[in-house]
């Protein structure tokens, strides 16, 4: 008799276990619907809070994590480095890695990759935003976006210290290093040695990003500055310094057709979507 009260008992224990899981998830799911309205109306702290109640309750449910990542970057202020702006972004970060390892689906995982390579950019983490978009990449290779924002990154990460070595040096803006004069020489052969792999990955994810984007005009721009900043290190090779510049001025040109044909484009549809009043 005692084993049989013990059993039912066991079994009346599960089953209010189980009520109990429930109850949170229905809570969770709750917190997860009043979170997305508050978010929607703007009400961005608000619905941090509704987000984090519901990931305590059902720390399984991903769009809640999602929804709480976003909510963060949408108080994150780029370029703004206070502790407390800091600490959001980390905020938003801890979500998405939680997310990344919670087995989401593929768009949830490469919309959390961009989120922390977003960040990380904004945070001029260069390496840590390229290894996200990096796995945003791998999971859609179709995306031109991470490869856009790869070159965009190696861009910035050449410019600023040559951009810099120039300025030392006094030199103008349309001047080129030169190899006959010593110091220059000696900038160039440096920075040659510490941008050529930048160049090189910026320029071969730039025309990735165009492959699978053939009018991304904004990846066209990039990849005329990229070629500049080749040509500049070429202090050694005249020759393939102009044929640099060239390609640099093919893009600019290709970047200024793609703009204009968008811009044709959009005010042909605004003008297909007047209607004339027949009645006059």
């Amino acid at each position: 008799m005692n084993k049989n009260v013990k059993i039912l008992t066991l079994a009346l224990t599960a089953l209010v276990l189980i009520s109990a899981v429930g109850c949170d998830k229905l809570r969770a799911r709750d917190q997860l619907n009043k979170g997305v309205e508050a978010y929607k109306n703007s009400h961005y702290e608000q619905a941090i809070d509704h987000f984090q109640e519901a990931v305590q309750l059902d720390p399984s449910l991903v769009n809640a994590r999602m929804y709480l990542a976003t909510a963060f970057v949408s108080q994150y202020i780029p370029g703004v480095d206070s502790p407390d702006n800091l600490r959001t972004a980390q905020q938003a970060i801890d979500e998405y890695l939680k997310v990344i390892d919670a087995n989401p689906s593929r768009d949830q995982k490469v919309n959390a990759a961009k989120g922390i390579a977003y960040l990380y950019l904004n945070e001029k983490k260069w390496d840590d935003a390229k290894k996200y978009y990096r796995m945003a990449s791998e999971l859609d290779p179709n995306d031109p976006e991470p490869y856009y924002s790869i070159g965009v990154i190696d861009w910035t990460a050449c410019y600023q210290p040559r951009m810099e070595e120039r300025a030392k040096l006094g030199m103008k803006p349309d001047e080129h290093l030169n190899a006959k004069n010593k110091d220059q020489k000696k900038v160039c052969d440096e920075l040659k040695d510490k941008n050529s792999p930048a160049i090189s990955e910026g320029i071969d994810s730039l025309n990735k990003a165009i492959q699978l984007r053939p009018d991304y005009d904004d990846a066209m721009a990039y990849l005329n500055l990229m070629y500049r900043e080749k040509a500049d290190v070429e202090c050694d090779d005249l020759a393939t310094r102009e044929e640099d510049l060239k390609t640099a001025d093919h893009w600019v040109d290709e970047t200024l057709r793609v703009k204009k044909a968008k811009a044709e484009k959009a005010a042909q549809s605004q003008a297909g979507g007047i209607t004339m009043d027949q009645g006059k």
